[in-house]
């Protein structure tokens, strides 16, 4: 049974961040360690210790070079290095992924091709064993699905191989292309490049904590402790045998107001708005200014489609402005269940409650097309719709007692 991960990179990440994280949230560390042996590579202690950031409790993972490489690495040699240990295959993959990405990122950052890049800061044994180390812990864990908070990159500037830089630098900034990132806190580097290219490869979704029972919360610490600040990573676990009665999603609200659209052009708009992908389009009468009659068109739109949206009421509207607003909501977990009347096939949306309680709703359109051609009426159809249902839901659960 797989397990949902929530990471809270609210004083950014890091690898070993990542690792101590996990093993406070349960990781057994025997199996970690074993598990990393199977890298076959040596030169390294993996150590662990309870400390305190700010006034949070929290598991710090240490890699304690013995022996590590002498020269940077290619990306070639960590795929062989990779490829040849006994790790299981998932792992494996999704360990080369995260190396990928860092070298997309590098390459970019330097403008070298990424085959050709040597890895500095990741390199050596730490961080290699940062990056196998979080992807198998989560492995460990058995965690199917990941989240993530955006993330804080931390202010200030870093001292690298190539010299002083800004926060983020050109690597994480690479890699935090196109997911919610912002500055915060003391000012140092709080995300390096190993923690957000594993956050990146392992998490699917990115905003604020979802609605989650937690099993486990575990907090990784960072190198640093500034005063006043706790420098760790939070997660959040949960088994999938409590899932989400909720789902939690962002999404964008637009919004204007009209007082001279023909109201004719109303449906057009709705129409051309439904066909880009908007959630939903409400029309609601207003009193505007001078007591003027007017209608509040509210449009719920995925972020993506957002240009696409001010594009159709820019065009097919009067509007010389809109509102703006992305907002969370929460819908129920949802699905599609066909049934079968006199007259054609009619599918029911159901909505998951949770307990085993469910509300369904027959489709409206598929109702109309029945009603249309046999003559009965609209209504009956959709009584006969949502009966079926009831009787095939009936039928399964005498099935399972």
């Amino acid at each position: 049974m797989g397990r949902h991960l929530h990471f809270d990179c609210f004083s950014g990440v890091s690898g070993d961040m990542i690792l101590g994280a996990l093993v406070s949230a349960g990781l057994p560390w025997a199996d970690l360690v074993n598990g990393l042996n199977r890298l076959k590579l040596s030169g390294y202690t993996l150590r662990k210790r309870a400390v305190h950031r700010g006034a949070l409790h929290a598991v710090k993972v240490d890699v304690v070079i013995q022996q590590g490489f002498h020269r940077p690495l290619t990306l070639s040699r960590i795929r062989s290095i990779i490829m040849r240990s006994t790790l299981p295959s998932p792992v494996k993959a999704r360990s080369l992924s995260v190396f990928d990405r860092l070298a997309d990122a590098e390459g970019l950052a330097h403008q070298v091709p990424a085959k050709d890049v040597h890895f500095h800061e990741v390199g050596v044994v730490d961080s290699f064993i940062d990056v196998v180390g979080g992807v198998l812990g989560c492995y460990l864990l058995n965690v199917t699905r990941a989240t993530s908070s955006p993330i804080n990159v931390g202010a200030g500037s870093i001292q690298t191989s190539h010299g002083r830089l800004p926060v983020p630098g050109p690597a994480v900034t690479a890699l935090a292309e196109g997911i919610p990132v912002y500055s915060d806190g003391p000012p140092h580097e709080l995300a390096t490049p190993t923690g957000v290219a594993l956050v990146r490869t392992l998490a699917s979704e990115f905003g604020p904590l979802p609605v989650m029972r937690s099993v486990a919360v575990g907090y990784g610490a960072g190198d640093r402790d500034p005063e006043d600040w706790p420098n760790v990573l939070r997660v959040f676990l949960q088994d999938d045998s409590a899932p989400e009665t909720y789902h939690t999603e962002r999404i964008m609200q637009i919004e204007t107001n009209l007082d001279d659209l023909n109201p004719q052009i109303y449906e057009h708009v709705m129409e051309q708005l439904f066909e880009l992908g908007a959630v939903d389009v409400a029309l609601v009468p207003v009193v505007m200014k001078k007591s003027r009659p007017g209608v509040l068109l509210t449009c719920l739109t995925p972020k993506e489609r957002t240009n696409a949206v001010l594009e159709i009421l820019f065009q097919e509207t009067p509007t010389l402005g809109v509102r703006l607003q992305e907002i969370t909501r929460q819908v129920l977990p949802r699905r599609i269940v066909p049934v079968s009347i006199r007259g054609g096939t009619v599918r029911m949306k159901v909505a998951e409650l949770g307990a085993g309680w469910d509300k369904a709703a027959p489709e409206y359109v598929d109702c109309q097309s029945i009603a249309r051609r046999s003559g009965r009426p609209l209504k009956t159809v959709m009584e006969d719709a949502l009966q079926a249902y009831r009787q095939a839901t009936q039928k399964k659960l005498r099935g399972r007692a």
